[in-house]
C-alpha cells in the first residue's frame, strides 16, 4: 500500500497525522499539490508538484494509483475514481469511502453544487473538530494494520 494525498485542501493537521504514520511505518506517502509543499526530509515521504488547474492533481494521483493504494482526499469525485481502480479513499474526517456510501455522497454532493448554482448559499463544511482528527487517524491506523503497515 501507498498512501496519496490531494494536498491542495489537506489540513496541515491531517498532514502531520499523515506524517508521523509514515516515520513510524516506512510506508511510502506521496502528496500531490500544485503549489509547494514543506515535506519533513524523510525518505518514505515525496512531494509531487503539478500544474495548476482543474483536477490535475486529481488525475496525477488516479493515474499512478495502485489496487490497495489509500488516498486522502475531500473531493467526492476523486474518491469514486480510486474507488473503482480499487483503492481506498479517506477523508479528513475520518470516513472511509466505499462501495457502498459513494453513490450517496456523489448525490448529495450535485445536489449542493444545484443549490449554489441557483443562488442558494450553502456554506462551507465545518472546521476540523479534535473529534474528526480522532476518527481520521484511527481510521488510518485501521487501515495501515489490515495492509501490514502498522509499524
Amino acid at each position: 500500500m501507498k498512501i496519496w494525498v490531494d494536498a491542495d485542501a489537506c489540513p496541515v493537521v491531517i498532514k502531520n497525522i499523515l506524517f508521523k504514520a509514515a516515520q513510524r511505518t516506512g510506508i511510502q506517502l506521496t502528496l500531490v499539490a500544485n503549489h509547494p509543499l514543506h515535506i519533513p526530509p524523510l525518505h518514505c515521504i515525496k512531494f509531487l508538484q503539478v500544474k495548476s488547474g482543474f483536477d490535475v492533481a486529481d488525475n496525477e494521483i488516479i493515474k499512478r494509483l495502485s489496487v490497495g493504494d489509500l488516498v486522502i482526499t475531500s473531493d467526492i469525485p476523486l474518491a469514486a475514481e480510486v474507488i473503482e481502480k480499487g483503492g481506498y479513499a479517506l477523508n479528513p474526517r475520518g470516513e472511509l469511502y466505499s462501495i457502498d456510501n459513494i453513490r450517496e455522497r456523489l448525490n448529495m454532493r450535485d445536489f449542493m453544487d444545484t443549490l449554489r448554482s441557483s443562488g442558494i448559499v450553502t456554506g462551507g463544511p465545518p472546521a476540523l473538530t479534535q473529534n474528526d482528527r480522532k476518527s481520521f487517524a484511527n481510521q488510518l491506523d485501521k487501515l495501515l494494520t489490515k495492509s501490514g503497515n502498522s509499524g
